[in-house]
């Protein structure tokens, strides 16, 4: 186990958190999905009305790990995160950082009071299925995610206007 420094990330970190985004498109095998820049980053997560926090982890003062989150409402429930992606370097998984990560991003929920934390693993990520449901979290075989890209939100919307 590597203890990391675990802190909220900071606008300088934008390339970093992009690294990282890059780095879990290749674990996902989407590698060229990744149309996001380090620009819209520092502009998303650290402009005049941000659209995501994010917790870093590093070690030896280098960003290897982020734990990238934003605010939900829950018409059930109230105030969630959606915690969109929990990332390590690949030369730093298994050494108990993501763990820290994640235990930080937790911690940090608890503490705003949310009612929900949720978010989406993929059904072949089985070491990272099992840490979660580990930690206490249920994993629902009933919802499907749905998902739209620009290409289909601008074909439905001039399909629903013409």
């Amino acid at each position: 186990m590597i203890k990391a420094h675990i802190r909220k990330a900071q606008k300088s970190d934008a390339a970093s958190i992009l690294f990282l985004i890059q780095e879990l498109a290749i674990f996902e095998k989407e590698p060229r999905a990744v149309i996001v820049t380090q620009a819209q980053i520092e502009k998303d997560g650290f402009g005049d009305h941000p659209l995501f926090e994010c917790f870093v982890a590093e070690v030896t003062n280098q960003v290897v790990g982020m734990a990238l989150y934003y605010t939900r409402y829950s018409t059930w429930k109230g105030p969630t995160f959606h915690l969109e992606d929990l990332i390590v370097t690949e030369p730093m998984r298994g050494k108990g950082i993501g763990t820290q990560l994640y235990n930080a991003f937790l911690e940090h929920a608890y503490n705003k009071g949310v009612k929900r934390v949720e978010w989406a693993v993929l059904d072949w990520n089985l070491p990272a299925i099992e840490f979660y449901q580990k930690s206490g979290a249920t994993i629902s075989d009933d919802w499907r995610s749905v998902q739209m890209d620009k290409k289909s939100i601008d074909s439905y919307i001039l399909k629903i206007n013409s």
